[in-house]
């Protein structure tokens, strides 16, 4: 049998409550007709703000053949939708949830979700730093 090593427990249980207390950053990329869809989910599930941006890029699809007056032309880069939450560990299964549910259409090209580890926040009114949203 092997021994652990003196302080397991207690390292365990700090690693454990840090983990309660971490916050994520949510990061998705989805096809711009899904906004509303996916922003009206997660203001079911009380998602505690996001940011938006406009963005353009390709995946494993890379790019997609239009035609335009006749004409055929490849396009490279897809105008996408970027969405960045930051949010309180334990609320990140349910906003994946409900991106994934709001978002998909059951084709290549539906998007990806990143999720990031956040250590810390500053509050840039007062610099006051803090461990959750809230």
């Amino acid at each position: 049998m092997r021994r652990k090593p003196c302080g397991y427990a207690q390292a365990n249980e700090v690693l454990r409550q840090y983990k309660e207390d971490d916050m994520k950053k949510i990061e998705a990329i989805i096809r711009p007709a899904k906004v509303g869809d996916v922003y009206a989910a997660l203001e079911k599930v009380g998602c505690p703000g996001l940011m938006f941006s406009e963005i353009e890029g390709h995946g494993k699809q890379k790019g997609i053949e239009q035609e335009f007056r006749g004409k055929r032309y490849n396009t490279a880069l897809l105008t996408k939708a970027k969405l960045e939450i930051v949010a309180n560990n334990e609320d990140v299964d349910k906003i994946v949830k409900a991106i994934c549910g709001a978002a998909t259409m059951g084709k290549a090209g539906d998007g990806r979700i990143f999720i990031y580890d956040i250590t810390d926040t500053v509050r840039i009114s007062t610099g006051e730093r803090e461990k959750t949203i809230g």
